[in-house]
């Protein structure tokens, strides 16, 4: 609820103008940006802001503060102006350098980038789902260590959407979800302002929006996105709900304020120009220059971050109090607000790492490997959450001690996210970029495509998300080609900032997600077999760190020599082939490359330690396309897939598409 006091419709109008000036003038002076939105939602964003968003701007990451997401990325000027004007460390003369170089005001909302920006939005309707995921982080974390008489954990998420966000299918998934398990802290503003880039949606679009969110269980309003008093009210009531999400259907005018363009689709992706600015000045009685904001407004603008420094500082002794009355949730949660990452896990880890090594395990799917992992750690590791796009079984991602998240049952660990791929991925990034949750999911590896924009942003945004993608190869078998990843692991390897790791055995399985855990500034893949793999001799000890490293090194005796390089479910017919070679008089090093991404992070001189230039005869052999892999062969030669799969067993696929020890040989002595 609201603590200020309704400010004049004058004032009101004053507040929301400068929103839409600043916008408008930095957007023409970029000659480049989206001006109509920022205009259109103006009196949304001020009643929302001005009196009921909680937030700090001299500490843009207090905890508690509620989260603010602008889905509709591309009217990020909005959000810029907002925090200008509310005291956020953006000066003005970054939003004169709105869209260049360098500037904290790039074309879209970038995470890490802007202060005050919480998750990075521009693929419509990614930033919907960030907000579920950012809405149950909250829920979750409610659950976990709010007391009887300490509601620490206790904000909302807002979030602005449009059109396109609506028709993008990721939000259907993501907000059904949403529904579903009744996050009742979101609370979404749609701007049903009629227009997008092509023109009216009436070309491509009719749905009954509200219609559509009421049967996914949400609460709806509509309201005059330009009436104050009533967004205010259906806010209130959005904020009274307790078991469903709420929608704010707000009717708008794009561009509202242009006399000319206003209301049209030219006022979406293109500079007003300079006399239809200069007649809304006129219009509005706005006699002010660009870039300048008349006291009043700015007086309007800087109080909600006096408010909310003194929210803090009252949660702050909420804080003390509740560490004093529950010790070790105080700790804990401290711990979470300082963004310290958890190291609890490590022990149970080691332990287990310990045991495999002086007892390998037997032969076993690294899919299998992960469930095993993740029973051994995961009750250890406080912030960890799981979850499956209906693949729980196959991806072994369910911990045996963990309980599911359900509707209106917040404490447990695993989500059960449905056949929901899109939404699953980008709900990942809110939990992740919220803070205090480290979530992973699985899914069959094919499927990764779906996520595939949702894995961009991860990266993009630095969130560490692990994504456990099982079936990775031909070696899954009867399912086919439509099941078969490919060219799967030249596609995550191409995301930059991704680490994407396919581990060749049990051990290296469970190095594999210790790396994972530990990389806090980026994104994991972990690409597993469905087929059971042997354990290898000097697996586990470590090799997994630095991204490849030597398995089995040149035998004595042969002059001739090669390397021999794989990942995964193949590196086990790298060693065979090794020794198919020595008995032919080629002595061949096997390099386990688990990592690319980490690998080429090592220092130039352990890179050339483990594949020396001077050994030019080189194979690789992978159960995918030879893409990438050029880097490390030079001269070399490939062994893997050169097309799609087919549906057999596992055994005659890999001999039909030539993926054998003899295959590896062959390649090796040709280049004699």
């Amino acid at each position: 609820m609201s603590t200020t006091p309704n400010p004049s419709p004058e004032i009101s109008q004053l507040a929301a103008n400068a929103l839409r000036f600043l916008s408008m003038d930095a957007v023409q002076q970029a000659n480049s940006g989206h001006p109509g939105m920022p205009m259109g939602m103006a009196d949304i964003a001020t009643v929302l802001w001005g009196r009921y968003l909680r937030f700090n701007p001299a500490n843009p990451g207090w905890f508690n503060r509620d989260r603010f997401v602008l889905s509709n990325g591309h009217g990020s000027m909005l959000l810029y102006s907002l925090l200008h004007l509310t005291g956020f460390d953006l000066p003005m003369e970054e939003l004169r350098n709105f869209r260049q170089l360098h500037s904290k005001t790039p074309g879209h909302p970038e995470a890490g980038h802007t202060p005050g920006v919480e998750v990075t939005t521009g693929p419509l309707g990614q930033g919907v789902s960030n907000a579920v995921g950012l809405a149950l982080a909250e829920r979750w974390l409610a659950s976990r260590f709010n007391r009887p008489g300490h509601e620490v954990i206790d904000h909302h998420t807002y979030v602005f959407l449009g059109d396109g966000c609506l028709e993008e299918g990721i939000t259907h998934e993501s907000c059904s979800l949403a529904g579903h398990l009744g996050l009742s802290r979101l609370i979404a503003f749609y701007d049903d302002n009629q227009i997008t880039i092509d023109g009216e949606t009436s070309l491509s679009f009719s749905e009954n929006v509200p219609q559509r969110f009421e049967a996914y269980n949400w609460h709806v309003q509509s309201v005059d996105g330009h009436d104050p008093q009533a967004i205010a009210s259906a806010l209130e009531a959005a904020q009274a709900e307790t078991e469903k999400p709420s929608l704010i259907a707000c009717r708008t005018v794009i561009g509202w304020g242009a006399p000319t363009k206003a209301g049209t689709a030219s006022t979406h992706g293109s500079p007003l120009g300079d006399v239809e600015i200069a007649a809304a000045r006129e219009k509005l009685g706005w006699p002010h220059p660009p870039f300048e904001v008349p006291e009043a407004a700015l007086s309007f603008w800087r109080e909600p971050g006096a408010r909310g420094a003194q929210a803090e500082a009252e949660w702050n002794a909420q804080l003390e109090a509740y560490g004093k009355a529950h010790p070790e949730e105080g700790e804990e949660l401290a711990r979470i607000a300082a963004g310290r990452a958890s190291t609890a896990w490590e022990a149970s880890l080691n332990e287990l790492k310990a045991n495999w090594l002086s007892h390998p395990p037997d032969a076993d799917a690294t899919r299998g490997a992960s469930g095993k992992v993740l029973d051994a750690f995961a009750m250890a590791h406080p912030d960890l959450i799981g979850g499956s796009a209906d693949l729980t079984p196959s991806n072994n991602t369910r911990v045996k001690a963990y309980e599911d998240i359900s509707p209106g049952k917040f404490a447990g660990k695993y989500i059960r996210y449905g056949v929901r791929e899109h939404g699953m991925g980008a709900i990942m990034n809110g939990l992740a970029l919220h803070g205090g949750v480290v979530p992973y999911s699985g899914t069959f590896l094919t499927f990764s495509d779906y996520m595939r924009p949702s894995i961009r942003l991860a990266a993009i945004s630095n969130a560490q998300v692990i994504y456990v993608f099982t079936h990775d190869s031909i070696g899954l078998g009867e399912d086919g080609p439509t099941h078969q990843p490919v060219e799967h692991f030249a596609a995550l390897r191409a995301i930059p900032g991704l680490r994407v790791y396919r581990p060749g055995d049990v051990r290296e399985t469970l190095e594999c997600w210790q790396e994972a855990l530990r990389h806090g500034d980026g994104p994991s893949a972990l690409l597993l077999t469905r087929q059971k793999l042997p354990t290898l001799q000097g697996t586990g000890e470590g090799g997994v760190a630095k991204g490849g490293y030597i398995l089995a090194d040149f035998p004595d005796g042969p002059e001739k020599r090669a390397l021999l390089l794989a990942t995964g479910s193949e590196l086990h017919l790298a060693m065979q082939a090794r020794d198919a070679l020595t008995a032919k008089g080629v002595g061949a090093r096997v390099v386990s490359m688990p990592c690319w991404e980490v690998f080429e992070a090592q220092t130039a001189a352990y890179r050339e330690e483990v594949l020396p230039d001077a050994v030019e005869v080189r194979v690789a052999v992978e159960a995918g396309i030879s893409q990438g892999w050029h880097r490390w062969l030079v001269r070399g030669k490939f062994v893997g897939m050169t097309g799609y799969g087919a549906s057999a067993p596992i055994d005659q696929l890999y001999e039909h598409f030539g993926i054998t020890v003899e295959a590896v040989v062959k390649a090796v002595t040709m280049q004699y």
